[in-house]
């Protein structure tokens, strides 16, 4: 006898793929429009914007791409910049400074420090319109650096010979694979001092104060942000909130202001291969560059 031949029924997942196609869509159209209405919302209506300098300076590249963005939106009234930096590499700083002054004939800009705003730190605050301090951040530590180690012994000790061909005798200053001579220090103690003489001339210009005062404060001290008000190195005290309220009064916004950040974030490979991250690698690790910088060791 014939066995019957049992048939699976078929199923249609058509009305399924319908249906959640139908879903997406509905989802799609409501975000948009939230965005779309969220968006003439904020059309138009002044803010304060946000520039946070964290940790040591490296590379100016991103503090620069954030100022000139808040620089050319219309509705930034004013910007904060949130500094928590020991500070790091002269010219880096140095960008970043001149940044700072060229947008502040435009827009209103505050430095407010949250731990510290030390060396280049605080050489950066320089350039804003105000600075604003915690009662116990550290400022100060005005001064240039410059170290970077020595391997000659441990070099003789495990067989090591380097052989430098140089076209000067200054040529391979710095270099860990020898002992520095007499004219290696006399070179970069002359280099240190004209660096340290620019942040110098920086302070007396945009804090307006004497000369020798300055230099009495310039051996490399940090100071509370207490004491830095008495000496004047800061304008007043006050907390990140308040820095934003006096952006807010000064670029004219009534009420509570609103805050704009940049929230872009940072591509490890992209900045690897654009040098930044090995800039930064090199840096830390030898130190061989002059530094607007502060450490506690």
């Amino acid at each position: 006898m014939d066995k019957a031949r049992i048939v699976a029924p078929k199923t249609d997942f058509r009305w399924l793929w319908i249906a959640l196609l139908s879903l997406a869509t509905i989802i799609i159209s409501f975000n948009l429009g939230k965005q779309t209405n969220i968006a003439k919302n904020s059309l138009g209506v002044k803010k304060v914007g946000i520039v946070e300098i964290t940790g040591p300076i490296i590379s100016s590249k991103k503090i620069i791409e954030d100022l000139n963005q808040l620089e050319q939106k219309e509705n930034i009234a004013s910007i904060v910049i949130r500094i928590d930096s020991p500070g790091g590499s002269v010219a880096p700083t140095e960008e970043i400074y001149e940044k700072i002054k060229k947008v502040k004939k435009i827009k209103p800009v505050i430095a407010s420090v949250g731990n510290v705003a030390a060396s280049g730190g605080y050489y950066i605050a320089v350039a804003a319109d105000s600075i604003l301090a915690n009662k116990g951040s550290i400022l100060g530590s005005i001064g240039v650096i410059i170290s970077y180690p020595i391997m000659k012994d441990l070099f003789d000790k495990v067989g090591i010979d380097v052989e430098t061909i140089k076209s000067g005798n200054l040529k391979d200053s710095g270099s860990f694979s020898r002992n520095p001579t007499p004219q290696d220090k006399f070179f970069f103690e002359k280099l240190i001092l004209n660096m340290y003489n620019q942040f110098i001339d920086v302070i007396v210009k945009d804090r307006m104060m004497e000369r020798n005062n300055v230099l009495s404060l310039a051996d490399g001290r940090v100071f509370t942000g207490l004491t830095s008000l008495k000496l004047g190195l800061i304008d007043e005290l006050g907390t990140f909130e308040s820095a934003i309220e006096i952006a807010a009064e000064m670029g004219g916004i009534s009420g509570k202001p609103q805050i704009f950040r940049n929230n872009k974030k940072s591509n490890i490979i992209k900045d690897f291969l654009s040098s930044d991250l090995s800039t930064k690698i090199q840096t830390t690790w030898f130190e061989k560059l002059p530094q607007y910088r502060w450490r506690m060791e």
